[in-house]
């Protein structure tokens, strides 16, 4: 009798084991994230790159960091939806590039403004090869503010298509005003306001797209 409760307590410490370590397992979408924003903050607290004339310097080491985090092709199509098919690679490429450069600055603007302090990793959800980070960015004041990051796996890297902050969507805003221009005008003429940078991402009290 005590051989057979012997095994049942191992075998019941077994499968305790497994489900109280199996979600580390799902923490990888998450310490991907964390390591990248840490890495950000870092780089925008740090003071010798707040001069004016380090804006540069800055601005590369914050690229360099974030690039390897963004599936910037990924969120290039879904902001074009369908007109993706219906353009040039050469012309692909060349907004992949631009759109690169909006998410880059709207990404690391926000940030920036939030003056953070500290961020919280509030949840993690994943599902196969996607998921979801949600984190809160404290400010100095104590305010909470939403930025959550939304993954696909991709070569054992989870990488972002598309950042929510403050319940907006970046990828769903911009395509919104791309789909708006190019059927008031021509993929053309948005293509000329990239390269102008004519958009910014949505803020309080900020228009969404620079008239």
């Amino acid at each position: 009798m005590r051989s057979h409760k012997t095994r049942y307590a191992a075998l019941f410490l077994s499968v305790l084991y497994f489900l109280i370590s199996s979600p580390l397992k799902a923490g990888v979408p998450t310490e991907q994230v964390q390591t990248t924003v840490d890495k950000v903050l870092n780089i925008l607290q740090d003071p010798q790159l707040k001069p004016e004339n380090k804006k540069e310097e800055r601005r590369s080491q914050l690229r360099e960091v974030i690039a390897p985090r963004f599936d910037f092709n990924e969120m290039a199509k879904r902001s074009l939806g369908t007109h993706w098919q219906r353009v040039t690679p050469n012309n692909q490429q060349e907004f992949v590039k631009l759109f690169a450069d909006l998410l880059e600055k709207s990404y690391v603007d926000k940030i920036a403004s939030y003056s953070g302090e500290k961020v919280r990793y509030t949840r993690e959800n994943q599902d196969r090869d996607y998921a979801e980070v949600d984190t809160k960015i404290v400010n100095k004041k104590g305010e909470e503010f939403s930025v959550n990051y939304k993954l696909h796996s991709a070569s054992g890297q989870w990488k972002a298509y598309d950042v929510v902050i403050e319940n907006i969507s970046l990828v769903n805003n911009y395509r919104s005003q791309f789909n708006r221009v190019i059927a008031d005008s021509s993929f053309e003429e948005l293509l000329r306001r990239l390269r102008e940078k004519q958009f910014e991402a949505p803020g309080k009290g900020k228009k969404s797209e620079k008239s």
